[in-house]
């Protein structure tokens, strides 16, 4: 049976965005489409298209969230259809660490709103200890 590279590992918090982010997927060919971001994680994330893309094709997928600004290459995923249009999983295939942190510290305080920014010390330090991992 296939085996994705991250079903051993711990399941990345998901934040559940409801459409709220505005998304833009670009294929190889140049063509531009523009989504709806339904959940996210540090990992990937599940958009809202009026049509799906085809499983397996690499795109770009760009979108800001908190004070992050995203854009990465991404596998596209088996698409479900949904009441309007269709929910489409997509991984990212080469999000950069450094983005990977911020991204991941931005989902953090949507998952706990009225926890306190951490102090720049302790983000680097949680910036170590994640690359150590």
């Amino acid at each position: 049976m296939p085996h994705s590279k991250h079903a051993d590992a711990r399941r990345a918090p998901r934040v559940k965005l409801a459409g709220t982010i505005l998304a833009l997927v670009q294929l190889e060919n140049g063509r531009q489409i523009r989504a709806r971001l339904h959940q996210l994680s540090f990992i990937g994330g599940l958009l809202h298209l009026d049509n799906p893309i085809d499983e397996g094709i690499k795109v770009e997928v760009m979108f800001h969230v908190g004070d992050s600004t995203i854009r990465s290459k991404a596998a596209m995923l088996f698409p479900m259809w949904a009441t309007q249009g269709c929910l489409q999983p997509f991984e990212f295939v080469d999000l950069r660490e450094e983005d990977r942190l911020k991204l991941e510290l931005d989902l953090k305080k949507f998952l706990s709103p009225t926890a306190p920014d951490p102090e720049p010390a302790e983000q680097a330090s949680e910036a170590v200890a994640g690359a150590d991992q």
